[in-house]
């Protein structure tokens, strides 16, 4: 198995490493790619105000989820967990010892490769790894690339060596996107998710009040709750509650942050979820104590209101996305249909649903609710009261 690994401060991680790091694995056609955050890298110091390694660590893993790569890529803590200044060699030494049969490249931009030789053990460095160095453009490295490819070559005989040209590789100076970062810029060189992780916790100098985030600054900050898969459903649920909005005349902006935010707390397991519960004085039935589906709903809800500021129509909407209940405000059910239809969904009769849900949305409201207590029942799984009463309540 060939194994890339791709080491940095990530401080932070932003798409000039997320777009190198995908062209470098598909062109050295790798199998797996593991990513390192440096706890204490040895040439610099860290900036003050610079997150917590721990913060880092969760940036880095947001940004590692942008490659594409899905489980052929894994960030690692073990220089973040390690004391003192991290070292490549002693890295790569852990490494070895991991994956004693598999071929290990080592990923570094021209800059780092051009000052190899001067890392600490640069011999133990070379034994243990081949080395990959890219550059954007042949123009801007090859000269360079071609007069310490051949120093390293005639001082370690042993070393294996590859340089690349990737263009497209988006040219980004963290130092500067700190300084952009800082005064209200900079959030387009960043993964959407990153960005409103930065957001959400304040890092590099934002100072965003969660409370009253324009559309433009929710919707990252949203994404970065979710785990990557489950990303096009939430896009989907918003563009999907802003057609169902226009064609029956409710609040559009409204909709849209009820559908940005609807499943924020669904990445969390039921310990995770009963907690938020607590924390929030959420009072759950029988079914919701038991049942991880239903939880989410309500505590998306609470983090919606207590974090983001939303209001009570906007609570009402996330609430019942999963349940609905009876009478049922507009907001209510376009965001339970939203969720219901969107794009994405692709199951029997979801066609039907769609049309019928654009020519009567009570209609369309009716047939969903059925259509899921149909099939929870297919299931064997108990109904959710509220559910019932909706239905009931559509009927007359």
């Amino acid at each position: 198995m060939k194994i890339g690994i791709y080491g940095g401060t990530f401080n932070p991680p932003h798409l000039g490493h997320i777009t190198a790091a995908r062209a470098v694995f598909e062109l050295l056609r790798l199998d797996r790619l593991l990513v390192v955050p440096d706890g204490q890298p040895p040439h610099k110091d860290l900036p003050p105000g610079s997150p917590t390694p721990e913060q880092r660590l969760a940036l880095t893993r947001l940004a590692a989820d942008e490659t594409g790569l899905g489980d052929r890529v894994e960030v690692l803590d073990m220089e973040l967990r390690r004391e003192g200044r991290s070292y490549t060699a002693d890295t790569l030494t852990r490494l070895r010892t991991l994956y004693p049969e598999d071929e290990l490249w080592l990923l570094m931009g021209a800059d780092m490769f051009l000052t190899l030789h001067r890392w600490r053990q640069p011999e133990t460095i070379l034994s243990l790894a081949g080395i990959a160095a890219f550059g954007r453009t042949e123009a801007d490295t090859e000269e360079l690339f071609a007069v310490q490819r051949d120093y390293l070559y005639r001082t370690y005989p042993q070393a294996r060596l590859f340089t690349l040209t990737v263009p497209g590789v988006v040219d980004v100076s963290s130092t500067d996107l700190r300084e952009k970062l800082a005064r209200g810029e900079g959030g387009g060189l960043l993964a959407p998710a990153v960005y409103g992780q930065i957001l959400r916790e304040g890092l590099y100098g934002t100072a965003a009040d969660l409370r009253h985030l324009p559309l433009s600054q929710l919707r990252p900050v949203a994404l970065s709750y979710l785990k990557r898969r489950r990303v096009p459903h939430v896009l989907g649920t918003e563009q999907e509650a802003i057609r169902l909005a226009e064609r029956y005349g409710a609040d559009v902006e409204r909709a849209r942050r009820a559908a940005l935010l609807h499943d924020c707390t669904k990445k969390l397991d039921m310990a995770e979820q009963l907690a938020l519960c607590r924390q929030y004085g959420i009072d759950l039935d029988d079914l919701e104590r038991k049942a991880l589906k239903l939880l989410h709903a309500r505590t998306g809800a609470a983090i919606a209101r207590e974090v983001f500021g939303a209001d009570d129509e906007i609570y009402g909407a996330i609430r019942w996305h999963t349940t609905g209940h009876a009478g049922m405000s507009l907001l209510e059910k376009i965001i339970y249909l939203a969720d219901y239809i969107e794009p994405s969904r692709d199951f029997p009769g979801v066609g039907e649903l769609r049309r019928v849900c654009y020519e009567d949305l009570d209609r369309g409201l009716l047939m969903g609710l059925e259509m899921t207590i149909e099939e929870m029942r297919g299931m064997g799984n108990p109904v959710h009261h509220a559910t019932l009463e909706a239905r009931d309540f559509l009927k007359g």
